[in-house]
């Protein structure tokens, strides 16, 4: 991710603060000619013009003020990652801040995310020697331990992986930056990252989408998957700006908070062939007698699976395939015997196509709540608060 010079950044908010070219060169100890360089080097970076320049100071533009609110985030999210190194009292951290630069973050954050300097390193094109040279500048500058050797080569340490989440939630706000500043002069940028769970994936997330991109073609969308303890992790570090998907206890991660979309019926699912494709009403028997295809254990569905036996007074089955991709899991139950306690709109194509068949839950209406997970501080930028938007009214449309 490319991030304007950090003393620039920094430059750039103590002119916003005290209104003076002067006074913000007074309080870094640099000339009044490098911190108008710095503010040039800022609105060239930005695109846009930030100050309106008079005798009685600098003034912020509207692309200024946006710039400013995006910018003192970003810095606060590094200062306090320097805090949490610890060891330094503030003076001192405040000194360690204005030493480190955007690309000794950079490789930090490459480093953390593939765990070894040889693939950061191929996955990035930036040569091995350089990402060494650079974590390892930004070590001693912070004088923190944030690479141990192991038998599996030399990682990074957990300070190093608290340093590369602040670093990155600070990048994210400086390209949100970028983005509020492009909506002012009609312009729409930026990209947003979705981090989808499967009934997301299926249904909701396309169909938001499709409307989402007819309005805003030039936002760019992305969509990762993975467990929910990945997604969870992606979004707490800045790789994924919002979640869906089944709502958790919200007790078990600190920063975060949910907001209920929907209530997502539960059935049992079948292949158009299985013997009991047509019957309405299962029984205790009928649950019994054949192989299911059971979620992951630490999924909010692996519950609702266990009481489907365990209400009905048998025991659950101790043989099963373990599965949470669909794709996987529609080729089972269409090839076999199989069943599936799934969402009833998950599978929502495949009963159109007449593939599998949805029988009514033993217990009736049986729910799940799905829902979207965010960070507490974050800020969406106008296209992003669209998306939501649109993505709120079509949970709106699967709820009735």
């Amino acid at each position: 991710m490319t991030v304007p010079n950090l003393r620039h950044l920094q430059a750039f908010h103590e002119v916003v603060a005290s209104g003076s070219i002067s006074a913000a060169a007074l309080r870094m100890h640099l000339t009044q000619s490098a911190v108008t360089q710095a503010i040039a080097a800022i609105e060239r970076y930005f695109g846009a013009v930030l100050f309106t320049r008079s005798p009685y100071g600098m003034r912020s533009t509207a692309a200024g003020a946006v710039c400013a609110d995006r910018i003192e985030r970003a810095l606060t999210q590094l200062r306090e990652g320097i805090q949490e190194l610890g060891g330094s009292d503030a003076g001192k951290r405040e000194q360690l801040f204005r030493r480190i630069s955007g690309p000794q973050l950079n490789s930090l954050i490459t480093l953390v995310e593939f765990r070894n300097f040889t693939h950061a390193a191929r996955a990035t094109g930036v040569s091995q020697p350089t990402l060494h040279r650079a974590a390892r500048t930004l070590e001693r500058t912070l004088d923190a331990r944030l690479f141990e050797k192991t038998s599996y080569g030399v990682v990074p340490t957990r300070e190093a992986e608290k340093l590369s989440r602040r670093a990155h939630l600070a990048f994210v706000e400086i390209a949100q930056a970028r983005a509020d500043i492009d909506a002012l002069d009609g312009r729409e940028s930026g990209r947003t990252v979705i981090g989808s769970m499967p009934l997301a994936r299926s249904f909701l997330i396309p169909n938001a989408l499709i409307r989402f991109t007819r309005e805003q073609p030039e936002h760019a969308v992305a969509i990762i998957d993975g467990t929910y303890e990945h997604l969870l992790g992606a979004l707490q570090s800045g790789q994924a700006d919002f979640l869906i998907g089944a709502l958790r206890d919200i007790r078990v991660s600190g920063g975060i908070k949910q907001e209920h979309l929907f209530d997502d019926p539960l059935s049992i699912v079948v292949g158009a062939g299985h013997p009991l494709a047509k019957k309405r009403k299962l029984t205790a028997a009928d649950l019994a007698s054949h192989p299911w295809i059971a979620p992951r254990a630490s999924s909010p569905l692996k519950a609702h699976f266990e009481a489907l036996f365990k209400d009905r007074g048998i025991e659950p089955p101790q043989r099963f395939i373990e599965c949470n991709s669909l794709g996987a899991a529609r080729a089972f139950l269409m090839g076999s015997d199989h069943m599936m306690l799934s969402s009833t709109n998950q599978v929502h194509y495949e009963l159109q196509a007449g593939m599998l068949v949805c029988l009514p839950h033993p217990a009736g209406k049986v729910v799940r709540k799905i829902g979207l997970t965010v960070r507490d501080d974050w800020r969406p930028t106008r296209a992003q608060a669209r998306l939501l938007t649109i993505v709120r009214e079509t949970a709106g449309q699967l709820s009735r």
